[in-house]
């Protein structure tokens, strides 16, 4: 693996772009034995505590239109979700996470902070949490782009 640029320099794009693909591989990986994706996981947990319509969800996840439609339209065949008429918007969907859709969840949580912990322990124990920081002030701050995590949460599933 290269992460110079052609000047020597260390290339930030390809280093954050490759630990993304990596981790999401991993992640994909543990998650197909529960028959989600990453983003599946991710809009289970973002709809997990209710009230939020399908456009706020995909605002949520930075996930476009198009794709929250279909990613829904697998959850909901799965039993997963359920899509509810909004009380106040008869054009708007409530989406809602099943009773089996929470089980589905917390085993994929524990899913997700077993790949994190690999991952992290791959780094010395004293390099983790400034790690963290870091990532997290850059997409916090100069990286900030939108979403639920933060301002700069796009998980890019």
């Amino acid at each position: 693996m290269t992460s110079c640029s052609p000047g020597g320099t260390r290339d930030l794009m390809f280093l954050l772009s490759w630990a993304s693909h990596a981790l999401t591989g991993e992640l994909a990986g543990g998650l197909a034995e529960l028959g989600i994706s990453p983003r599946a996981h991710y809009v289970l947990l973002m709809a997990r505590p209710g009230g939020l319509t399908q456009r706020q969800l995909g605002e949520r996840c930075g996930v476009d239109k198009t794709t929250m439609v279909v990613t829904l339209d697998q959850l909901e065949t799965a039993g997963l979700v359920r899509r509810q008429p909004s009380p106040t918007d008869r054009r708007a969907r409530l989406v809602e996470v099943t009773p089996e859709g929470e089980k589905v969840l917390h085993r994929a949580q524990e899913i997700v902070a077993r790949v994190q912990q690999e991952v992290l322990a791959t780094l010395p124990e004293a390099d983790r949490a400034v790690f963290l920081r870091s990532i997290e002030a850059l997409v916090a701050g100069r990286l900030a782009g939108g979403g639920a995590c933060g301002p700069g949460s796009r998980p890019g599933y």
